[in-house]
This record gives C-alpha cells, structure tokens and sequence, in this order.
C-alpha cells in the first residue's frame, strides 16, 4: 500500500518525529499527505532507488495510519476473541480476517456501499496469545482521518479505536535489510512475508512485520517516537543503509505493480478491476456479506468491463497520469501511473483499459504531449518480486 499526494499548503503541514533528521541528511522536503516529507535526498530518486534493489534502503512512512482497534471488552488470551474483532472488521472489508494465524498480516481494501474501493490497508492478528481481540492496522496517510472515522461509526460500542500515528513507522527494504536488522532483532530473520511480531530492542517494544512496497524483502516497524527516532540512527551508521525518499519509493512500488491509492485505486473502481481479486478469500466469497458484494461478485462471475494493466512504452518518453490510451485511433483507457523505471532501464507504466484490450502484448498508443506513441500491454509486475515466503 502507498500513499497518495495532498495539496495541504506549507503553513498548515504536519512533521513526523524523523523530521530533523531528514533535515541533517539533506532531504528536499515537499508537501505529502498533510506532512513535509522528504522526496528525495543529496543521491538523488535514481540513485536512491537502484541502492535499494541492491542494498537496503529507509524510508519514513511515519505519515501512515498505524493504529490498534481492540474489542470494547478489550484483550485476552482466548482465540475466541479473535473471531469477534474479525466479525466486525470483515463488515468493512472482504477478506478473511478470521481466518489469519497468529502473526499473520493481510493486504485488503476498505468498500463502499457500490464495492469501489475507499482506501487499501494492511491488518494484522496479533501474534501474543494475550492480544487476541486486538488488530494492528495500517491505513494510508492521506485517508487515515476518513478511515478511522468509518471504522468508528460503524463499530461504536463494539470495538475501540486507538490511533497510534504520533510515533515513528519505518520501512527497510532491499535484499541487505535482513542482516541490517536482525542485529538488533534477531527474531526478525525469522518472519516469513507478511508476518509480525512484537520483539524487545534495548528495553523497547517494537512492532516488526515483514513486509513493504517495493517488491524486495524487507520490514515495516513501528514504535514510540523516541524509541522509534534513535533505532533509525543506529541503522543509517550501517554502510548498507541510506535513506531513501518519496520518488524512489513512487518508482520501486510501480516496477513492482504496486497500487498507489488515489490514482490507481478510488472510490469508483473495484477490486476485481484493479486486479486485486485475491484478496477476497474463497469463504468470503461464498457469503457474499461484505459492501458492495452484488457488484464485486458479479464482476467475478462475468468479468469487469475494465482492467488495470502494465503497459510498456516502446520509446523513451514516459506517460504519466491521465495520459489517455488509444488503439485504432479509439480511447480505450487511461494511464493512473506512470514513469521511469531505474532497474529496467525504461519508462512504466499502469492504467486501465477495457478488458477486450487488456491482454499482455496488446499494440496501443499513449497520448503523449498531444502526440501518440507506441506501447503494449504487459504483465505485472515489471520485475519479480523478492519477498521472503
């Protein structure tokens, strides 16, 4: 899940407790999401991103919705609970959340009342037998105000909502990020993709899951600030670490074929028809009791009439957001991201396009600067994913 972009002016932005370091590195700050974060340091996006794939980069997602929803009879160690938090969270979004292990963490997508997606989001069951009856969930930033106010008024009374974004979230991720981290968790090298545990550094507790969106291995952490401002000190003296900021994180997750919400995915498009079908488990599916299921299970049956889709640019000129996409002289889609992807060497690009047009190795034309150029469906994601499974 990435985050999208705000155009919150410089006066009323908020800054995460990573602020001052960025400062000290460089960092050229921009608005993001209602925070001043940093899109790019001294290296450069390029530079940044390509040390990511071959080392292990740092990113601040501070700005993210961390947060806690625990049962209004709060906590304990009785997997029962467990079945009564997921009850009400699976009102909210498709996928088994009953069904996750202990530890165990599931990329969804929060629905509106016509099945369009409202935001993509990570939960996760605790592992801790003591912390059945809580979730962790992680929300995008720029839709946290708008998430937590739904899951609020549709389980008043039911569950407690407690928001945890006033501490420090970093992501590590390349294929170095195992060995940088486990030296202060050393359980960490344990985790398989889309895990989590909590685990004990110098006195502290950290929340540690193996996840991220770049498409390599690597950690998402949360903490309290302080905690949180001091481990993220200690892993920019290792030589394998840089920070990394926002423009390499927008290219690592697109090669990835990773969702940007606000661009690829929004309130009027689905989940069959972001290709995200998967994350509508079988059980879920067979009940059909989550918003907009008359839709989503529809679209299963028959097909959506549109598709998100990789494209590859023949030529050197990437097409970015709103680019439209033609074949035969016809519009047929439009392009949600799109730009230069370091690892390959060559411009990206996502969008969607209706489906009779959406197989790989389609010829289409993107609409560049008022002059078309040359393209072709292609798979996703752009390069393999890394992930430890």
């Amino acid at each position: 899940m990435a985050d999208t972009t705000t155009d919150t002016t410089t006066d009323t932005l908020r800054r995460t407790a990573l602020y001052t370091l960025h400062a000290e590195y460089g960092a050229k700050l921009v608005p993001f999401a209602g925070y001043e974060m940093p899109v790019q340091f001294p290296d450069g996006v390029k530079q940044e991103h390509l040390w990511t794939r071959n080392e292990a980069g740092l990113f601040d997602v501070s700005h993210m919705g961390p947060c806690f929803l625990t049962l209004a009879s709060g906590t304990r160690a009785d997997p029962a609970a467990h079945e009564e938090i997921s009850a009400l969270i699976e009102t909210l979004v498709p996928s088994d959340i009953r069904g996750l292990k202990p530890g165990q963490a599931r990329l969804t997508v929060l629905l509106n009342a016509e099945g369009g997606i409202l935001d993509d989001l990570i939960i996760t069951r605790p592992y801790e037998g003591d912390r059945q009856g809580e979730l962790y969930i992680v929300v995008n930033g720029a839709m946290k105000d708008q998430d937590w106010g739904i899951f609020k008024s549709a389980l008043a009374g039911k569950a407690v909502l407690t928001r945890a974004d006033d501490g420090v979230l970093f992501a590590l991720q390349g294929p170095k990020a195992e060995k940088v981290l486990s030296a202060y968790f050393p359980g960490c090298a344990g985790l398989r993709f889309m895990e989590s545990r909590r685990l004990v550094h110098d006195g502290e507790t950290f929340v540690v899951s193996r996840c991220g969106y770049t498409g390599e291995d690597g950690f998402e952490v949360w903490s309290s600030a302080p905690a949180g401002s001091e481990l993220v000190r200690l892993l920019l003296d290792d030589p394998c670490v840089r920070p990394i900021g926002l423009g390499a994180r927008d290219s690592l997750r697109l090669e990835a074929g990773l969702c940007l919400y606000g661009h690829d995915l929004t309130p009027e498009i689905s989940p069959v028809e972001a290709d995200l079908a998967w994350v509508i488990q079988k059980r879920r599916r067979g009940a059909g009791d989550f918003p907009g299921a008359a839709r989503i299970l529809r679209e299963l049956n028959e097909g959506p009439a549109r598709k998100r889709v990789g494209i590859r640019p023949l030529e050197r000129a990437p097409a970015r957001e709103g680019a439209e996409i033609y074949v035969g002289g016809k519009a047929v889609g439009v392009v949600t991201s799109g730009g230069f992807g370091p690892s390959i060497d060559a411009p990206v690009t996502m969008g969607y396009v209706n489906a009779a047009h959406a197989a790989p190795g389609t010829k289409v034309d993107l609409m560049v600067r008022g002059k078309a150029r040359p393209a072709e469906i292609a798979s996703l994601p752009f390069i393999p994913a890394r992930y430890k499974r």
